[in-house]
């Protein structure tokens, strides 16, 4: 069920009886857990929990520290990204350095209108893994051109490319990103080794 103000229980009961355009959908005030526009449907995201948020903190983490300061990337969590006719936020989404949505002054934009250079997408308990597949899928037929599903029951990281199958990795690997942030490789032990505090 999705809870807000009066005006916008309003907006959901049109959007209930007809599909929205892209347009109307990034008019309506944001919601937590996020919206999601696709085909017209607004779906919510589902609310993250322990080892989601902890997941998702840490690859942002590990990304910013080794690309920030060489001014190679930025990873953004839970940012909205608006692309080929659909608006998701993934759990995590990298714009290379010359890439990031800025304004003229070097600002990072609240709005980014182009497919990141990598999508994350964390699995949830309760969240179908095709249906992330299949997302993943679709940003890398539309521009994305590294998706990443991270299991956290399996501890496995899906990778997809264009053109490619996807390749599941497993702790004691690295997935080599060196083709979009150069010189860097994600180990799944560091990843999954933030999920462990004691």
């Amino acid at each position: 069920m999705i809870v807000g103000d009066d005006g916008w229980r309003a907006e959901m009961v049109v959007a209930r009886r007809r599909a929205l355009t892209l347009a109307e959908f990034l008019a309506l005030p944001e919601d937590e857990p996020a919206l999601e526009y696709e085909q017209g449907m607004v779906t919510q995201k589902v609310s993250p929990k322990g080892r989601h948020s902890t997941l998702q903190w840490s690859a942002a983490q590990v990304v910013n520290l080794y690309s920030i300061p060489r001014k190679l990337a930025h990873a953004f969590p839970e940012a909205r990204v608006t692309f080929s006719g659909k608006s998701y936020v993934p759990d995590m989404s990298v714009f290379t350095w010359e890439r990031i949505p800025t304004d003229e002054q070097g600002y990072v934009l609240d709005d980014f209108l182009i497919a990141p250079d990598i999508a994350v997408e964390i699995a949830s308990p309760g969240q179908g893994r095709q249906k992330l597949l299949d997302r993943c899928r679709w940003y890398v037929e539309n521009g994305v051109r590294v998706a990443l599903l991270v299991d956290p029951r399996r501890f496995t990281v899906t990778e997809l490319r264009p053109g490619a199958e996807p390749r599941v990795y497993r702790r004691g690997q690295k997935i080599d990103l060196d083709d979009v942030i150069a010189g860097f490789a994600l180990s799944l032990d560091e990843l999954f080794g933030a999920l462990r505090v004691r």
